[in-house]
């Protein structure tokens, strides 16, 4: 079985780094055009991923902002609903005590 945790990704990450630094040192005679040109690569794919991460919760907020409008939009025709609900029976309870006063 397998072990991919924290650990051993980094136990990993580690060995190749050093099996690169050993290469660079005592492989290539100028390691510097070779480094720079790994270190460019890497830079290219980390701001894409960086990129498609990016699009990616774009598209989540677009989502769940078009969600929220939804849901407010609808709040608001209910609140509206009940204002004149309220309104009426506010009217018409004013209507029917000017028309028949209690005489208390």
């Amino acid at each position: 079985m397998l072990h991919t945790g924290p650990s051993a990704r980094a136990t990993s990450s580690c060995a190749s780094l050093t099996g690169f630094l050993l290469w660079m040192l005592f492989v290539e005679s100028n390691p510097w055009p070779m480094l720079t040109l790994v270190v460019s690569l890497e830079a290219i794919f980390l701001s894409t991923f960086v990129m498609i991460g990016q699009n990616r919760q774009a598209e989540f907020q677009q989502a769940k902002a078009d969600h929220d409008f939804v849901e407010q939009e609808l709040e608001l025709k209910t609140n509206t609903e009940l204002t004149r609900a309220i309104h009426a029976m506010t009217t018409e309870l004013h209507h029917r005590l000017m028309e028949n006063p209690d005489p208390r």
